[in-house]
């Protein structure tokens, strides 16, 4: 797993999904050490965050699009403010 000093802006949705995966399993298990798990948790709630962030822009992406008689005729940059 990613150390937390890890950008995490720099992954993507299915990178840091991939990740958080990862944590789950690992707290799941119960072979994880304590002070491990608390940071494999700390980690997992910033990549939770991070995925909800990048579900949210691709939504706002996709409420963008501009239709012309139907039909997707381009998309506008979504402002996060």
């Amino acid at each position: 797993m990613s150390d937390t000093a890890t950008d995490l802006s720099a992954l993507s949705f299915e990178q840091a999904l991939a990740e958080l995966e990862k944590i789950v399993g690992a707290l799941e298990s119960g072979q994880t050490p304590l002070e491990e798990s608390i940071r494999i948790y700390e980690r997992g709630a910033a990549l939770k965050a991070h995925c909800e962030s990048k579900l949210e822009a691709a939504r706002l992406r996709v409420e963008k699009i501009t239709l012309s008689a139907g039909q997707p005729s381009g998309a506008e940059p979504a402002e996060f403010s």
